[in-house]
């Protein structure tokens, strides 16, 4: 199966990865031809990377799958699946939707990798908009797979579960979200985190570094192989409804406390940052990380190990 990757930057390297190494033939464009070398090489070496962590077993061949192209209409020539990853603005997304959808084959999916604006918003002009969805990674896609797939409400359904199975067939965890949503699934439940965070700091209930240990040296651990509503299933003798008679109470008290709608204020933030400075000076960004991509890496092998010995790990139909 042919791929065309359509945005060459750090989200469309990627997706190309990850399509490479589930034995796609991959094409990757972008119109500016300097982003397009500099994609080949950051690609490579992810791929060399992702081997000697033993989460691929031939960088070489992986390789030699993608190709970059600077013509889009040779990119999406033959392509099955297309994954658009240029910058987060409508009018571009319209204009590149209405482009792809001139040029690809009548059945090539066309999908973005946009975190918010709905594919309704950018494909509602479109002949092909019934073949038309997000397909929304975690970045980097290749190391956390879970991908959102939301449709428009003019999406065909079969389209939907197309990218659906060309997701499970290169290891990714597509998730349908059946109705256009801002921020889609993972970035509400991740903004109702953070702001519940950002209200503890403020009120001085806790630092920033210890709120970031309660997540991951407490619910991270859980969450990282298990999800909310599996872990109060086993966390009261008799499942969900014995926890949610336990506990309901407590959260809806809680829950009083969390109404509050307004933006985080300037002088928060900058509390915050100085706390993360203190911590981890500006220059040690990256450095920090590439640690973090490599504890990922080493977490996917343990999950992969372990979806492999579990007899309740759901399989692929």
């Amino acid at each position: 199966m042919k791929i065309a990757i359509v945005g060459a930057g750090l989200i469309g390297q990627a997706w190309a990865i990850v399509f490479a190494r589930g034995g796609c033939q991959v094409a990757v464009w972008d119109g500016d031809s300097q982003a397009l070398a500099r994609a080949h090489e950051l690609i490579a070496r992810q791929v060399r990377e992702l081997e000697n962590q033993k989460l691929l077993n031939d960088a070489e061949a992986a390789l030699s799958r993608i190709q970059v192209s600077d013509q889009l209409e040779q990119a999406l020539e033959g392509a099955a699946y297309v994954q658009e990853n240029l910058p987060e603005r409508l009018d571009i997304k319209k204009e590149i939707f209405a482009r792809m959808d001139g040029l690809a084959a009548p059945d090539a999916i066309l999908a973005s990798s946009t975190s918010s604006i709905p594919a309704s918003a950018f494909t509602e002009a479109l002949p092909g908009r019934q073949r038309c969805l997000v397909s929304h990674p975690v970045n980097p896609p290749y190391l956390i797979p879970v991908v959102e797939l939301c449709g428009a409400p003019w999406t065909d359904r079969d389209v939907i579960e197309r990218a659906r199975k060309i997701m499970l067939d290169v290891r990714q965890k597509p998730v349908i979200v059946h109705k256009e949503l801002e921020g889609f699934v993972l970035n509400r439940l991740q903004g109702a985190l953070l702001r519940e965070a950002f209200r503890l700091v403020e009120s001085g209930a806790v630092s920033a570094e210890d709120l970031d240990v309660t997540v991951k040296d407490g619910l991270g651990l859980r969450w990282s192989f298990m999800g909310p509503f599996e872990t109060i299933d086993l966390n009261a003798p008799d499942g969900v409804q014995d926890y949610c008679a336990r506990y309901g109470g407590m959260f809806q008290s809680i829950a009083m406390e969390q109404t509050g709608t307004g933006p985080w204020s300037e002088n928060l933030v900058e509390a915050i940052e100085r706390e993360r400075r203190g911590l981890l000076p500006k220059a040690r960004l990256l450095e920090r990380r590439l640690w973090r991509d490599e504890r990922l890496m080493a977490l996917l092998r343990h999950k992969h190990q372990a979806d492999a010995a579990d007899p309740d790990q759901p399989t692929a139909n």
